[in-house]
């Protein structure tokens, strides 16, 4: 995790493989209808609050020979981690996924109370 010189602030980063379904014939690359594949991700150390996360897709093999439907997010965004989540439907092929994600949010402080 990155700290920024703001010490409240941190940034998280990595690239994690969603799914490789073409070589044992999986449901994301044999299947049609709707379809879904989640990867859970932790942070490298935990944030004071859920941080915002940002996901892209860092490598896309997807068979062109359907329409490509497809729809990638993060879901249950919390202080130790969050989901990537990959839909598609229909017809829609998809070989494998792997997607890069990005998070930014307040960190704890040495300074901060912890009053109940």
């Amino acid at each position: 995790m990155k700290r920024l010189r703001n010490p409240r602030t941190g940034v998280d980063q990595g690239d994690i493989e969603v799914f490789s379904d073409f070589e044992d014939g999986g449901e994301m690359w044999t299947g049609s209808g709707l379809r879904e594949r989640r990867r859970t991700v932790l942070f490298a150390d935990t944030f004071a609050n859920p941080p915002a996360v940002h996901v892209s897709v860092s490598l896309w093999d997807m068979d062109t020979s359907a329409a490509i439907r497809a729809e990638l997010v993060a879901e249950n965004v919390t202080i130790e981690g969050f989901e990537i989540v990959f839909r598609t439907w229909a017809d829609s092929r998809a070989a494998r996924l792997r997607a890069g994600w990005l998070a930014i949010g307040e960190l704890h402080h040495a300074d901060d109370w912890d009053v109940d």
